[in-house]
């Protein structure tokens, strides 16, 4: 059984950075590929930011390409998102998956989440 918890999350002024974290366990993440999702108030879960499934390729929706970056630390069993330039709609709760099949893109294809962390950004 896959838990992931995040941590990292909190208020920050436009234009700041935060540091999002997603530690694993129950499997080694050499064997899955981890992704980042976020969920506004009244919005449907999107896609931000994942993984290959060689851990080197990357890929990031349009709307935090340039200014977020995933990474991962496999001898920690951990993966992160390194938030900057962020802006007042970035501003939801963001959650990390587990995905061992599928596409990067498709929420779908992620059978393990997190439980979430809260991201404000204040204008």
């Amino acid at each position: 059984q896959v838990q992931l918890v995040e941590s990292g999350g909190g208020l920050v002024q436009t234009g700041g950075s935060l540091r999002l974290s997603c530690a694993a366990s129950g499997r080694t993440l050499s064997t899955h590929a981890m992704g980042w999702f976020r969920q506004a108030l009244g919005k449907e879960r999107e896609f931000v930011a994942g993984l290959g499934w060689s851990g080197i390729n990357t890929y990031y929706s349009d709307s935090v390409k340039g200014r977020f970056n995933i990474s991962s630390d496999n001898a920690k069993n951990t993966v992160f998102l390194q938030m900057n330039s962020l802006k007042p709609e970035d501003k939801a709760v963001y959650y990390c998956a587990d995905r061992c099949t599928g596409s990067v893109w498709s929420k779908g294809e992620y059978g393990y989440w997190g439980e979430g962390t809260q991201v404000t950004v204040s204008s």
